[in-house]
């Protein structure tokens, strides 16, 4: 008879690891709290508008290929790739600037903003090169359990080369001295992770992710990966049970015999147990062991998840406009104000910003389907400290016209007067919906001492047979990360407990 293991989630980390249990010959049974699968990464539709709630770049091309290519697929079998060219656009106090995504023309703006530059760039590139492809291969398929993982003789010649103990703004200043160039390779870090002087510089290999992996759209949206994720799973045998609610992971000498859950959509409904010889957390880490475990299991306290220190959350906004906008990009920073100030009210002060940088992405301009006829789809985004309270709707909609003002200043354009439908999203949303710790969206900082060894375990200290995965644990936030996440988790179960 099979060995059983139940997943708790069925985010992009869920459903790997389900699918890769599942290829090791488990039965795998996946509840999930919503009615489709995705976690966060789920699809909102009303009035003919056609949104992806959460993550919306594909960068790592790769590591989706790579992904599927391990159930002998791919990418292709399930959805097509666009590469956008520009990659996406950054709008400056000065105006707009398109990043390009043919290298050549991407080093030769660096050039056009600061002479001689682009020499620079290509020492950056060579060195993120380096760090990518050792860091993809080496690091983040590491479960972090022992440092002895890390004895590894590649990793032991690079160490320097991988630049962990210098920062990631101090790296980028040794080589671009303009801001706009700064502000171009510091981004990725500050809106997914900490703020550049406390991130590794080893986190260089994203702007290497950016411009030589290149911005890309699957058709149809970000969804088509949800989708095909959950195809593969469900043709790899994976049972996946919806609209479940888990109370509670039940533990016997120290070993989780199964879930109780229930499904909250039907009143009344008797609970369910889910019987298991191992429990896969791919729910948030911190609800998983504050609220589902009783505290003897628990393997952090309070007091240690208070101490991590957060990526951002976000304030995000679902917008239907009943008209086309002139010029606009797929995706779009709005750098047109502090770089600095924004970044330390996300880190520092742990304040509401007071003019925050934001992103809009306009899938509309790309796909057609995900707007009615003659409209835009946008989807905009302001990243906040995690944490923060008085989440109201009046706070939001504060927000929402201080960064539409910008957008038509920006623009030369009308567009509050063309709101046909919005709806919004922030911390209280992301702790109902997603039960996340905090109300973060992107789970824990890439800094120095949350890395590797330094996240929270994968495998439980305290119930044998729980493991996580996820945002939260190793290798960490990200769409990528997840998927190897899952990966990681799975291997890690059959090591201890076989097949």
């Amino acid at each position: 008879m099979k060995k059983k293991v139940v997943v708790i989630g069925s985010g992009f980390a869920g459903m790997s690891a389900a699918s890769f249990m599942a290829k090791a010959g488990w039965d795998v049974s996946l509840v999930e709290k919503h009615g489709t699968p995705g976690g966060r990464a789920r699809r909102y539709t009303e009035d003919g508008f056609i949104f992806d709630m959460g993550p919306s770049w594909y960068w790592m091309p790769d590591v989706f290929e790579r992904y599927f290519n391990q159930f002998g697929t791919t990418v292709a079998e399930y959805y097509d790739l666009i590469r956008l060219d520009p990659s996406y656009r950054v709008y400056w106090p000065d105006g707009p600037v398109d990043i390009p995504a043919d290298y050549d023309a991407f080093k030769a703006l660096f050039n056009k903003i600061e002479p001689g530059s682009g020499d620079m760039l290509d020492q950056f590139m060579e060195e993120a090169a380096y760090k990518y492809v050792v860091g993809i291969s080496k690091l983040v398929f590491k479960p972090g359990q022992s440092i002895t993982e890390f004895l590894d003789w590649d990793l032991a010649k690079g160490v320097f080369r991988l630049d962990v103990f210098n920062s990631i703004k101090t790296h980028v200043a040794k080589h671009f001295k303009n801001s706009k160039l700064v502000e171009l390779m510091e981004f990725p870090v500050l809106f997914l992770g900490a703020l550049p002087e406390h991130t590794p510089a080893l986190y260089s290999l994203m702007n290497y992710a950016d411009v030589k992996g290149g911005t890309w759209y699957p058709e149809g949206g970000m969804f088509k990966i949800v989708e095909a994720m959950y195809d593969l799973a469900v043709s790899l045998g994976v049972k996946f049970y919806f609209n479940q609610d888990v109370e509670h992971i039940k533990v016997h000498n120290d070993i989780a015999t199964g879930v109780d859950s229930i499904n909250h959509t039907i009143e009344g409904s008797p609970r369910t147990f889910f019987e298991a010889d191992v429990v896969i957390g791919g729910a948030d880490y911190h609800h998983v062991e504050t609220k589902l475990l009783h505290k003897q299991h628990r393997s952090y306290s309070d007091e240690y998840w208070e101490k991590r220190v957060m990526a951002p959350s976000c304030i995000l906004y679902y917008v239907g406009l009943n008209k086309r906008l002139e010029g606009i990009q797929h995706h779009s920073l709005f750098f047109d104000t502090s770089f600095a100030v924004h970044g330390q009210e996300i880190y520092t002060t742990k304040e509401w910003p007071t003019d925050p940088l934001f992103y809009v992405s306009a899938t509309s301009v790309t796909d057609k389907t995900a707007a009615p006829e003659g409209c835009e789809n946008l989807f905009l985004l302001i990243p906040v400290a995690a944490g923060l309270t008085n989440d109201t709707e009046e706070l939001r909609d504060r927000y929402f016209k201080q960064i539409i003002d910008r957008m038509e200043k920006q623009l030369g354009q009308s567009i509050m007067d063309a709101v046909i439908y919005k709806k919004s999203f922030a911390h209280s949303d992301f702790i109902s919906e997603y039960n996340a710790f905090k109300g973060n969206a992107y789970g824990l900082a890439n800094t120095l001492l949350q890395t590797a060894v330094l996240k929270p375990s994968c495998r439980s200290k305290k119930v044998r047979n729980l493991f996580f995965t996820g945002q939260l644990t190793v290798p960490g936030p990200g769409v990528p990360p997840s998927l190897i996440s899952g990966e990681v988790v799975a291997g890690e179960v059959v090591k201890a407990f076989g097949i």
